[in-house]
């Protein structure tokens, strides 16, 4: 976490995080990771290694939650240590930020494409270039197998 601080909006910067989900302790769904993710309005950290050993994730400014529509303001970015950190933040072309349901949870779009997207029971997911933040793909592969995912929050 500490390499994410500098791209962290500044309010954020000396707050303590704490771990809200992660699927070590928490098991694989995404329905428990909605339960876990902490007050409303929290900023939330979602990271993930895949089974090839990358690590990437999304910064979103509200909690990450079940919703109708997309959420999120221009706090929102993806990143990914490939091996160095990238982060991707928001290009003002639409507010696809993050949207979630039972069975699918994205972080940026346009044009049907998702910056991240991860299944309902977290096992697989994929990343591809995408309007909101003009995004490399995240993972080695356009799709991915979850490793570990854990969301952090503010303690």
């Amino acid at each position: 976490l500490p390499q994410l601080g500098p791209h962290l909006p500044p309010r954020l910067t000396q707050q303590p995080w704490r771990l809200l989900y992660g699927t070590r302790r928490d098991g694989f769904s995404l329905r428990t990771l909605y339960r876990c993710g902490g007050q409303p309005g929290c900023p939330a950290l979602l990271l993930i290694r895949d089974t090839e050993g990358q690590a990437f994730g999304a910064f979103s400014a509200s909690t990450i939650r079940c919703s109708n529509g997309f959420y999120g303001t221009g706090e929102t970015f993806l990143f990914s240590f490939s091996p160095e950190l990238k982060v991707f933040r928001w290009t003002g072309r639409n507010n696809f930020f993050v949207k979630g349901d039972v069975d699918l949870l994205m972080v940026g779009g346009g044009s049907g494409r998702f910056g991240l997207w991860l299944d309902g029971d977290l096992h697989h997911g994929g990343s591809h270039p995408c309007e909101t933040f003009d995004n490399e793909t995240l993972s080695p592969q356009e799709e991915f197998c979850v490793q570990d995912l854990e969301v952090w929050g503010l303690a």
